[in-house]
């Protein structure tokens, strides 16, 4: 699927993997400064206990939704897709893929982003330790840590607001409750190697 441009599309795409009430119920949510305090306190918790190691970032965003789900009681999605710096993409390339089969693993091999959204607002969680990751494309390294400094956790913005730092976020999938499942399993595994290890 190409990248959804705006919220209804984004919408039509959580209905197709979750229900049109749940998609009805995204669309309409918006944060209060309440919900932000929340996402930032939960996002600082889950950094706390997952694995600083890279190459996990999926399951970080995956734990942060299951967490984020619960301590909200939001219309949370985890969505996957194409991170570009003005207007180039970095991470992903805007292409067609096959969200169910790539989803199937509980470690996936996809070559685009994954984050959090909430409504029309972005959470990513990966992006700070995707930045700082050898294998990070040396552009969004530099900009990521010029634009926003060192030692950042999560970025949360409006989507359409995000712009303005350069990125933009594009969404092709919205991965289902058995998705997200299966990537919550392998960060159960990655945090419960690193409390005992």
């Amino acid at each position: 699927m190409q990248p959804a441009k705006d919220l209804l599309q984004l919408s039509q795409r959580v209905a197709a993997s979750h229900g049109w009430a749940a998609a009805k119920a995204f669309k309409g949510w918006r944060w209060s400064e309440a919900d932000q305090a929340t996402i930032a306190s939960t996002a600082t918790a889950l950094l706390k206990v997952f694995p600083g190691s890279h190459g996990h970032e999926a399951a970080l965003s995956a734990a942060l939704a299951v967490q984020l789900e619960r301590q909200l009681g939001a219309p949370v999605q985890l969505v996957a897709g194409t991170l570009s710096l003005d207007g180039v993409p970095v991470i992903g390339d805007r292409q067609t893929f096959d969200g169910p089969a790539v989803f199937s693993q509980d470690e996936p091999d996809f070559a685009g982003h994954l984050w959090v959204m909430a409504g029309g607002h972005v959470i990513d969680i990966a992006l700070f330790r995707l930045a700082a990751s050898p294998e990070c494309p040396p552009e969004l390294a530099r900009h990521v840590h010029l634009a926003f400094g060192q030692g950042k956790g999560l970025y949360a913005d409006r989507w359409r607001g995000a712009k303005r730092s350069g990125l933009s976020w594009e969404p092709q999938y919205v991965l289902s409750e058995a998705e997200v499942t299966g990537l919550m399993g392998t960060a159960f595994r990655l945090m419960t190697a690193a409390k005992e290890g």
